[in-house]
């Protein structure tokens, strides 16, 4: 029987901050918070019917309030990376905090990952939550009045379909997206180098040495970025390729296929011990896949597990990184009167 409860997690301030679990009739179970939106735990079986949570997260609401690494959270106004913090719109230059080495990520030092949304678990046929947040004028340097909305939804196909919906009263930028970090042997459980990967994209965009897109959009055809058919993740991510060098291993932007705004299959991922596979459909035209390079063992998370290096993926339905200051990129500006709308969609099945 699909249900949702919730239940007080923390509280930030004066602000309470809840747990919300959403379960469908197939007994896949995930707990979302307001805070950052984040996604606490994702149960779903293997092959064999035995439940395991694949996502990497913490046990208590204080460890997500020390956490830099983004896990489970929706990430904006810009997920991703913007060069030095600049970017210019209608003439006028615009700088935000710098974060990151030289640049700005995941939407600044209070990104949407750190603030407390509005929640309202919804009556409808599969368990859902709708979240909202107002993002105002100047926040993290960002021009105008953003008024957000995100919808969770867990559907008895087996599907997290996360809906996305912004409004602004003056022009800005926008690219959000949802940072969980996969492992489908179960979170803390190995790395992910046996994992088969397949990318729908012909093309990705390389970087520099500060993980910022030289503005080339390169095809992937004899280069380590081919992921066409499903392969192991860690067949050439140690390769002596000068992008993974950059990247550190995996950390890149993928141009996917057939993007006209509608919602289409983009990656497929696939453990083979536990048979567990996930499917990632997105209306973007990019994906970020990050390798888990920076996870180095010291976070420790759920039941006491480190998380090792590369023990987990990122898979982020988005816009290009940097978009603003590329031209040959697809926009992100978002002007009033418009509505941003983005749909991005985790499948889940074990064979």
């Amino acid at each position: 029987m699909s249900y949702i409860e919730d239940e007080l997690f923390g509280k930030l301030e004066d602000e309470e901050v809840f747990l919300f679990t959403l379960k469908n009739n197939n007994g896949i179970e995930v707990k979302i918070m307001n805070y950052g939106g984040i996604v606490v735990s994702l149960n779903v079986p293997d092959r064999f019917g035995n439940f395991a949570d694949i996502v990497l997260g913490y046990d208590t609401f204080k460890e997500y309030l020390q956490d830099t690494s983004y896990f489970g959270a929706i990430v904006g106004r810009y997920a991703n990376r913007i060069c030095e913090g600049k970017f210019t719109l209608n003439g006028k230059m615009y700088q935000l905090p710098v974060n990151e080495g030289k640049n700005h990520l995941h939407g600044g030092i209070k990104g949407f990952n750190k603030v407390v949304w509005s929640a309202e678990p919804l009556d409808t046929v599969n368990p859902a939550i709708k979240l909202s947040y107002f993002s105002k004028d100047g926040e993290e340097g960002y021009p105008g009045n953003l008024s957000v909305l995100v919808k969770y939804t867990l559907t008895d196909a087996n599907e997290l379909k996360i809906d996305y919906q912004a409004t602004t009263d003056k022009p800005t930028i926008i690219n959000l997206s949802h940072h969980s970090y996969f492992n489908l042997n179960g979170a803390g459980n190995n790395s992910i180098l046996d994992h088969e990967l397949m990318i729908n994209a012909d093309y990705f965009t390389p970087i520099n040495e500060n993980l910022i897109p030289t503005g080339e959009i390169k095809a992937v055809e004899n280069t380590v970025m081919d992921f066409r058919k499903p392969t192991a993740i860690g067949k050439r991510i140690n390769e002596n390729d000068e992008q993974l060098k950059f990247g550190l291993g995996y950390d890149h932007n993928w141009v996917l296929n057939h993007y006209d705004g509608n919602i289409r299959p983009a990656v497929q991922l696939y453990e083979p011990k536990s048979g567990r596979l996930m499917k990632v459909l997105t209306t973007e035209p990019g994906m970020q896949f990050y390798s888990g390079n920076f996870l180095d063992g010291t976070i420790t998370g759920k039941n006491n597990k480190r998380y090792e290096y590369r023990g987990a993926v990122v898979l982020e339905g988005q816009h290009f990184p940097d978009s603003p200051n590329h031209k040959n990129f697809p926009s992100v500006v978002l002007k009033p009167g418009e509505i941003y709308k983005q749909t991005t969609v985790y499948q889940f099945q074990a064979d």
